[in-house]
């Protein structure tokens, strides 16, 4: 296969999360695609068929295609960028101290293939930008005779092969006609509604989706905040709104907080860029609040079991002093307790920490003074994985097992719905702790089974 051959040949610049899932599909889908990473030793390794990330089916997806000889690895995205029809542009774009999204991986990325591009090749953007950044791309390339195409990503880690292939809808952005026909016949063997538009409209469709799904999730916490001072409870609540079409079931379920890698950064992109085009956006602004103050409740909720308070905040709730108890509790120390921590990743089926409300929270623990053991099924081994240990709080012990995890630890705070822990034997989970006191952070746990097997239970929102 001679890298100067013409084809219908698509680059993916990036193997990240993204990238190296679109490489994948993208060869499972038919085309013939090349995945280009500066990382050398992640392209050795992808190259021989190891996939570092945890991704549903990703790995079959990369075995198959380099297999059938449709998906390959190199370290420079310019050596071949002459030989490919698309060039699909996926590297990171993270938020900056500032607020600001951090461009510059996108604008190097372009800088590297501009002179190499084919004429009439079309550059696809697939990592997420800022609205307005189309015409920026189009500067930095420098070519009329290269069209331009936004295409964002609507992945979901965990779920992200079967979100690419089976999708609830395909954006594709573009002034150039030709191009869009173009970028959408690369998914002709995909059912899904075809969503054709501007750069600018397609940009803006992947903010508001993610703003939206935040917007719920912290709808939901604050719900579950206020079931608990009116003592009704959060599951039958959720049960009676979801039945209803115009609202669903999907994200309606209280937790410790959004996370990940985008949501965090979209919705406070999406903030930025309403208040540079001059609208003050305080709907998202209030998303935002509610979400950090989802921290600071469930951090107070392992205060109070600490405490000994759970039987006093039931009675204090009842008496209207609730609010004057939560106050209390944000001052409590830990000082001297040690709390088991049952997950670290954002969500479970993935093994990423990015944006993780579980860090977050295990940080706010440690600074009262607690003494942190934590397990999670996607971290058994560290040995391997540096970038992980390095986003981990310090002084924090890493255990092999929930029940080792659980050993002497006067609380259990569960912080990841791995389903691994709703199977746990909370019994023999009880004889390990020094005391038997959890709080469910995430509502996967059968209450009524915790308090049978002895444990004093705290979910949220629940009566």
């Amino acid at each position: 296969m001679s890298d100067t051959q013409p084809s219908g040949r698509i680059l993916v610049v990036g193997a990240g999360y993204v990238g190296l899932t679109t490489a994948a599909c993208l060869a499972h889908l038919g085309h013939d695609v090349i995945c280009a990473d500066i990382d050398q030793a992640k392209v050795a390794s992808l190259s021989a068929g190891v996939v570092p990330i945890r991704e549903a089916d990703l790995d079959r997806l990369v075995a198959e295609g380099i297999a059938r000889r449709r998906l390959r690895f190199v370290t420079s995205a310019e050596a071949v960028a002459a030989a490919c029809e698309f060039v699909f542009v996926c590297v990171p774009t993270p938020l900056r101290a500032d607020g600001e999204t951090e461009l510059g991986y996108l604008f190097a990325a372009l800088e590297s293939v501009a002179s190499r591009l084919r004429p009439g090749s079309v550059v696809v953007t697939k990592s997420t930008v800022p609205v307005g950044t189309s015409p920026k791309i189009a500067a930095a390339l420098g070519r009329t005779d290269v069209a331009l195409a936004s295409n964002p990503e609507f992945l979901r880690e965990g779920s992200a092969v079967a979100d690419f292939l089976a999708p609830d809808r395909i954006v594709i952005g573009a002034e150039d006609g030709a191009a869009t026909r173009r970028v959408a016949a690369l998914y002709a063997n995909v059912e899904a509604p075809m969503i054709l538009c501007d750069p600018t409209s397609a940009e803006t469709v992947k903010y508001a989706a993610n703003a939206f799904l935040a917007a719920k999730v912290s709808f939901v916490n604050a719900l579950a905040a206020v079931c608990e001072a009116v003592d009704a409870d959060v599951d039958t609540v959720l049960a009676g709104v979801g039945t209803d079409h115009r609202i669903g079931t999907a994200y309606l379920q209280p937790g410790p907080g959004w996370g990940g890698s985008c949501l965090p950064k979209d919705t406070r992109a999406l903030v930025s860029v309403a208040n540079d085009a001059g609208y003050v956006f305080d709907l998202l602004e209030g998303v935002i609040a509610v979400n950090e103050q989802q921290l600071d409740r469930v951090v107070a909720k392992v205060a109070g079991m600490a405490a000994g308070r759970n039987s006093d905040l039931a009675a204090e709730r009842a008496d209207g002093r609730s609010s004057d108890v939560a106050d209390a509790l944000h001052s409590v120390g830990l000082d001297g307790v040690t709390v088991a921590l049952l997950g670290l990743t954002f969500k479970a089926g993935t093994d990423d920490l990015r944006g993780s409300p579980a860090l977050r929270i295990a940080e706010l623990l440690r600074t009262r003074g607690a003494r942190l053991a934590a397990y999670d099924p996607a971290m058994r081994s560290l040995e391997d994985r540096p970038d992980i240990a390095s986003q981990l709080p310090a002084d924090m012990e890493l255990r092999s097992s929930a029940y080792g995890a659980l050993q002497g630890a006067d609380v259990a705070v569960v912080l990841t719905e791995w389903p691994e822990f709703a199977a746990l034997d909370w019994k023999r989970a009880a004889s390990e702790m020094a005391t038997a006191r959890v709080v469910d952070a995430r509502n996967l746990l059968d209450a009524r089974q915790l308090r049978s097997a002895g444990f004093v239970y705290e979910g949220l929102g629940r009566r």
